[in-house]
């Protein structure tokens, strides 16, 4: 798995925060058994999410904007409303009647057990360690927290790279992100 290449906009000296998601590679798929409303609520019965997600929908009728492709088109950010409900806030479904379709989704990576590690080097030099507890939260399944303090950030120049590893329990290290500060 190639890693995603996203270089960060850390100001030295300032609080650094984002999030970010972990995802399996395979989509999963549920049908969307109604769209109504402002913003738009969708009925997934047994979606399986816990936080906000990105997801695409495939087929609706009667809403083309709530329609996009994966691997072609970027995502809707989805909130987790109940077990059975997601809602897409930059879209209405009002004066609209859209049926159909399906949610199509990856699956969070499963944490559970691993070691999430966020390295910071210029040159061969490591300058800062991130790590779950200190520096990295896990705030739902296959979401990260990064959170840099102003005295960490200060530590940091333009053109330092960075890695995100994940190692999980059965001592498999999976990079998921790697980049440069700016």
């Amino acid at each position: 798995m190639k890693p995603a290449a996203i270089d960060l906009e850390i100001i030295p000296g300032t609080t650094y925060r984002d999030t970010v998601r972990l995802m399996q590679p395979a989509y999963a798929y549920r049908p969307i058994t109604a769209a109504a409303g402002a913003p738009l609520r969708l009925t997934v019965p047994g979606h399986g999410l816990d936080t906000a997600w990105a997801v695409w929908a495939r087929g609706v009728v009667g809403m083309p904007d709530l329609n996009r492709e994966p691997r072609r088109q970027a995502p809707h950010r989805a909130t987790v409303i109940d077990p059975d409900t997601l809602e897409i806030n930059d879209l209405s479904a009002t004066g609209l009647a859209p049926s159909g379709g399906e949610l199509v989704y990856l699956l969070p990576v499963d944490l559970t057990g691993a070691g999430v590690v966020m390295t910071f080097a210029r040159g061969s030099v490591v300058v800062l360690t991130l790590t779950l507890g200190d520096g990295l939260t896990e705030v739902g399944p296959g979401s990260i927290e990064r959170a840099l303090t102003p005295a960490q950030s200060a530590l940091l120049r333009t053109g330092d790279t960075y890695v995100m590893d994940v190692q999980f329990v059965n001592g498999d290290v999976i990079r998921y992100y790697q980049g440069r500060a700016l």
